[in-house]
């Protein structure tokens, strides 16, 4: 498999499956896995399920689905790190590792948290629309296994990584709720005044062609600038609109948009470009309103509501620029806008952070992996 030191030996050898069943009926969480190989809170409907027939879930143990959709090219494999017990759907199978002091846990799952691994996995899989990898031939997939303590210098970066993005998702959290209810208590102190006084669009364009392909951005209904999945080629950049640094851009359509509308603040350094059906607009008196607190306000669920509820239309329904205006806000003075934004920004440092960690732990640790297996 490799011209390396590193023996490759089967995965059976060194798994072996469990199958304990919640016979008790306890009434313990629920989960699946994500692709990105993390748990989440099952989607099931579980009305009228027995949950006695699910298998139970405890640290140190994987759970494992050969199952795959069309575009999903991953093999679904979650390693449990929670004290608490949960449930999956007996669909799934569990597993554990046989003896921890030949293969460590960790070391295990990071080797199946590549894309590598991944695309392995597809080409091993049986059938066409729902491929399946088959419980037997995943147990005769071959494994690099180098020594423990290689594997323990390997999992020490990965655990440094995850303890980074746990801390700060865990600081994140509670800050965002902080804010969120700051925001909230200031309706019942300060009267809710319309931002059209406050607010005003602009609509400049590339045509002197100052920006080009690299500077063109969309909006998400996350409320953020990301790169454009628009297809550019051909496309003249002229009509373009500019998207000034710390003002703000929308999507005026709000039908067919998972009920939310798609808006963000440009809090970068450089202008961007946007398409030309974007509605961008700035604030004419940053001395009465933040763009950043205005800007939270509008990341509000009940905001999102607010403009699918004023949406004109019938098979496109859309939330016009004269409707923005329209809408209502308190307004705190100046210092306590700039303290809820504070939180908001330690918040969202910390998510960031959190990010990160999470992507270089994605992305240096298979790097590590391809050292420790080629050394």
């Amino acid at each position: 498999m490799g011209a390396s030191n590193v023996k490759w030996v089967r995965l059976g050898d060194y798994i072996e499956q469990c199958d304990e069943r919640n016979s008790a009926s306890v009434n313990y969480p629920v989960i699946g896995i994500n692709r990105d190989k993390t748990f989440m809170p099952t989607v099931a409907n579980l009305d009228g399920v027995d949950i006695a027939k699910y298998k139970i879930v405890t640290k140190g143990m994987f759970v494992f689905s050969g199952m795959q959709t069309g575009r999903d090219i991953c093999i679904r494999i979650g390693l449990y790190d929670n004290e608490q017990p949960a449930l999956v759907s007996p669909a799934y199978t569990t597993f554990v590792i046989n003896d921890d002091k030949k293969v460590l846990p960790e070391y295990f799952f990071m080797y199946f948290n590549r894309a590598e691994s991944d695309r392995y996995g597809w080409f091993i899989s049986d059938s066409s629309v729902r491929a399946n990898l088959d419980w037997p031939r995943f147990l005769d997939i071959e494994f690099p296994l180098p020594s423990p303590d290689e594997q323990q210098k390997v999992v020490n970066v990965w655990r440094a990584f995850r303890e980074i993005k746990e801390q700060n998702e865990t600081k994140a959290a509670p800050l965002m709720q902080v804010c969120q209810s700051y925001i909230q208590e200031l309706k019942h102190k300060y009267p809710m005044q319309e931002i059209g006084p406050y607010i005003e669009e602009y609509d400049e364009r590339n045509s002197d062609e100052i920006y080009c392909l690299d500077d063109v951005r969309g909006i998400s209904i996350e409320k953020k600038v990301i790169d454009t999945k628009a297809n550019m080629d051909g496309v003249k950049l002229t009509p373009y609109k500019i998207f000034k640094t710390n003002t703000f851009c929308y999507v005026t359509i709000t039908s067919r948009n998972g009920e939310k509308i798609t808006l963000a603040l440009n809090s970068n350094n450089n202008n961007h470009i946007v398409s030309l059906s974007y509605i961008t607009f700035d604030i004419n008196d940053k001395e009465k309103i933040l763009p950043e607190f205005l800007y939270l306000w509008f990341c509000r669920p009940e905001f999102d509501r607010y403009a699918r509820f004023n949406s004109w239309g019938s098979a496109r329904e859309a939330f016009s620029f004269a409707d923005m205006k329209r809408c209502k806000i308190p307004l705190p003075p100046i210092d306590v806008q700039r303290a809820i934004v504070n939180i908001y920004k330690c918040a969202n440092e910390a998510k960031q952070i959190a990010e990160e960690a999470d992507r270089l732990s994605r992305e240096i640790c298979p790097a590590l992996l391809q050292h420790v297996i080629h050394s």
